[in-house]
Parts: structure tokens; C-alpha cells; sequence
């Protein structure tokens, strides 16, 4: 096999798995905050900006 076979080979495979890989990927991180069970982290990581301040002084 040649190197520009090898190429030719690995371009096709990023063009169409590779992507619909990274499609996939991208779908599952942006429905993870959404899953019925994460409220209790989001309320968490939404509060910890306040957590040791002292009402303002």
C-alpha cells in the first residue's frame, strides 16, 4: 500500500465517519446539563461563585 493510498484512505474515513463521530460527540455534550438528573450539579455549579462571600462587606 502507498503512502498516498494510506492518505486517500484516512481522508475518506474523516470525511464520513470522522464527522458523523464528532456529530454524534457534540449532541451527547450538549444534552448532558439537560439529563433529569443533573439539577442538583447545575444549581451547585450556578451557586459556587457565591459561596463565601459575606452579603457584600
Amino acid at each position: 500500500m502507498s503512502p498516498h493510498s494510506t492518505y486517500e484512505t484516512l481522508r475518506h474515513f474523516a470525511d464520513s465517519w470522522g464527522l458523523a463521530a464528532m456529530v454524534v460527540v457534540f449532541l451527547f455534550l450538549v444534552a448532558w446539563p439537560f439529563r433529569p438528573g443533573a439539577r442538583g450539579d447545575n444549581e451547585a455549579a450556578a451557586n459556587m461563585i457565591f459561596e463565601g462571600e459575606d452579603n457584600g462587606e
